[in-house]
């Protein structure tokens, strides 16, 4: 099982995730999406491709750009497509 908290707030829960460069990334129907807000921001990796952001808002205090997804990733990264994973003080156990 891992879990994504963040201000006491369950962000995340599933017994299947993916593990890539030490990062837990969950499937899309195991996310909250109550806490999350659609951010501008993006990012890219060499071999993942581009990647798309959430904040998180719980309780109205604001964690920006701190959940990320692969929306097409590229071959290699397939297995997280749309799969969603955190950083920024979200914290992670499994």
């Amino acid at each position: 099982m891992a879990r994504a908290t963040w201000n006491g707030a369950v962000i995340a829960e599933s017994d299947t995730f993916e593990v890539v460069e030490g990062n837990v990334y969950f499937p899309p129907a195991s996310i909250n999406r109550s806490f999350l807000k659609i951010s501008d921001h993006s990012s890219h990796c060499p071999w993942k491709g581009d990647a798309s952001y959430y904040s998180i808002v719980v309780d109205g205090e604001e964690n920006q750009d701190a959940a990320w997804y692969y929306p097409t990733p590229f071959e290699k990264a397939a297995n997280i497509k749309d799969h969603i994973a955190f950083w920024k003080g979200v914290t992670v156990e499994r």
